[in-house]
């Protein structure tokens, strides 16, 4: 029976088989280059997140060298407070001798005059410090949420990735299995093709013997 009369022979079957490995094939480049551009897209978000820690590591060291430098200046205040202590005892011990010591005293009041004028000098020093230290810890609270946020969404991409990248190991599976199903399709075919080809030549020889005769 002819191919016209509704038979699918081995040429037409070996036809369609190409079309659908053409089509499965089409299907898996697709999908490869999807898992490429998601691959793209994770390194890309990679990047920014190493700029972002930079960040923020380097923050943290600002914020450690103004601790640094506020606890300086709090010890040179105290530094200053004891000399003027010791100042105020030695005023007490030269009392009896104030008059012929007048002139040392004054001199005394002048320099305490200007240690207490550094000692407001840096307590305001320390009060804007103080305030922007505030300041940047308020704003490194309010960006770590930013970043808390971040990670969860890298976390999600990476879900995502890691169910693309088995659904593409899968579909690689299904594709070996499928080629391997094709080509022992293909050999069928080929076999029912040689056998029937055998046929035609075994009728052809008894037709050529009946003829002689």
């Amino acid at each position: 029976m002819s191919e016209e009369e509704g038979t699918i022979t081995p040429e037409l079957q070996a036809r369609q088989l190409e079309e659908r490995l053409a089509e499965e094939t089409d299907r898996l480049e697709k999908l490869y280059v999807a898992y490429k551009k998601v691959e793209d897209e994770l390194a890309e978000k990679n990047a920014i997140i190493e700029v972002l820690e930079k960040e923020a590591i380097d923050k943290e060291i600002d914020k450690e060298g103004l601790e640094s430098l506020l606890s300086e200046k709090e010890a040179r205040i105290h530094e200053v407070e004891i000399d003027g202590a010791k100042s105020g005892k030695r005023v007490e011990h030269l009392e009896p001798e104030l008059e012929k010591m007048e002139e040392l005293y004054t001199r005394e009041k002048a320099r305490l005059g200007r240690v207490f004028e550094v000692t407001e000098e840096l307590d305001e020093r320390n009060r804007v410090a103080t305030a922007e230290l505030s300041a940047r810890d308020d704003w490194y609270v309010q960006h770590m949420q930013l970043f808390e946020k971040l990670n969860e969404a890298i976390h999600t991409r990476y879900t995502m990735i890691d169910r693309a990248v088995e659904a593409a190991r899968d579909v690689l599976a299904s594709q070996e299995t499928f080629k391997e199903r094709m080509e022992e399709a293909l050999d069928a075919v080929k076999e029912t093709a040689d056998d029937i080809a055998d046929g035609d030549d075994e009728g052809d020889t008894d037709e050529s013997e009946s003829d002689e005769s």
